[in-house]
């Protein structure tokens, strides 16, 4: 696989600041009438709120492979997927904010994003994008099409039932779907050696007789190399891959987490492993862009999420009598 091109580097830099642009705009919304008393009934967002920060290069590094007509399908921690993927970003931030112009009229919160034009969704439910993007990857072979399905889970995921039926299936029938991990280390607050019994979950790929690769140092040029060549393997007919990557998220669980649970080591770590960080000094130190430059793609990109969140909050709510609406057959 070759390195990726100048134009790939903007692309995939330009989608990470975005991703990481949305999210701090996301904390901040959702922390309004938490604070000082974290209360998670209050203010615009009530529930939980699953921030990517720290696991961008997951995204970008595989989406750059993707066309228009490869699905995607994402897990609960999924807007940088989604911003990768080109899902509609006001129409996804109307969503979130339980707008009636959003994704699904405000129906599915951050959890559940639905773009069908761009070939993206995302569950709530650990595990199972894996079985639904290996739905897609059916179809596409059904269809004689080369198109691939995307599957992104965490490493908790990796270790529910639907994860080795969906792979079984996919490497008996030689399926184009590729099973991104996103290793962060935590499903939830527990340890990735607590829960699950082997080191890599790329490793369980021999049990299915398919392709897997663990992709470390949260690196998106590793990423970008690695999915390259699983998903050029989905396109030949050459079955699955199982494509652990390794990653951190900067945040909790959960906004609001603190995470008593990670070593104090790891948390001091995350400024210096920061991917978009490392990145652009790397960016920079090889020549590719200069430093105001990326300085211009960030102004671009707070511009777009100041103008997104202004319009979702000058959108309509929901409407409670609309809740079944699209939920059974009308007459």
């Amino acid at each position: 696989m070759e390195s990726p091109s100048k134009d790939q580097l903007e692309w995939m830099y330009s989608k990470m600041v975005l991703a990481r642009e949305y999210e701090e705009m996301m904390k901040r919304v959702y922390l309004e009438g938490k604070v000082p008393v974290f209360d998670m009934s209050a203010g615009p967002l009530p529930g939980e709120m699953h921030i990517s920060s720290g696991q961008e290069p997951c995204a970008v590094g595989v989406a750059v492979h993707l066309s228009a007509a490869d699905w995607m399908v994402a897990s609960h921690r999924s807007h940088h997927q989604a911003i990768a993927k080109n899902v509609d970003l006001a129409a996804m931030t109307a969503e979130i904010l339980g707008k009636e112009s959003g994704l699904g009229g405000g129906r599915g919160g951050h959890m559940h994003l639905s773009d069908p034009k761009v070939r993206f969704t995302s569950t709530g439910i650990v595990g199972q994008a894996l079985g639904i993007a290996g739905g897609h990857a059916l179809a596409s072979k059904m269809k004689g099409t080369s198109d691939v399905a995307v599957g992104c889970i965490g490493e908790g995921g990796a270790n529910q039932g639907v994860f080795h039926e969906a792979m079984n299936l996919a490497a008996l029938w030689k399926l184009p779907l590729i099973c991104v991990i996103e290793d962060n280390r935590w499903g939830v607050s527990v340890a990735k050696d607590k829960s699950t019994s082997v080191s890599k979950n790329s490793d369980r790929a021999i049990a299915y007789g398919c392709y897997g690769e663990y992709v470390s140092g949260n690196d998106v040029w590793a990423v970008f190399e690695a999915a390259g060549r699983a998903v050029e393997r989905a396109r030949k007919g050459l079955g699955p891959t199982i494509l652990e990557i390794e990653t951190y998220r900067l945040e909790g669980h959960f906004v609001g987490d603190g995470e008593a649970y990670v070593p104090e080591d790891q948390k001091r770590d995350r400024e210096d492993i920061d991917p978009i960080n490392v990145m652009a000094r790397r960016l920079v130190d090889e020549g590719t862009f200069s430093a105001d430059y990326l300085e211009s793609i960030l102004a671009t990109c707070k511009e777009q999420v100041d103008a997104v969140e202004r319009y979702a909050r000058e959108q309509a709510d929901a409407k409670p009598s609309d809740a079944l609406r699209h939920v059974f057959v009308e007459a």
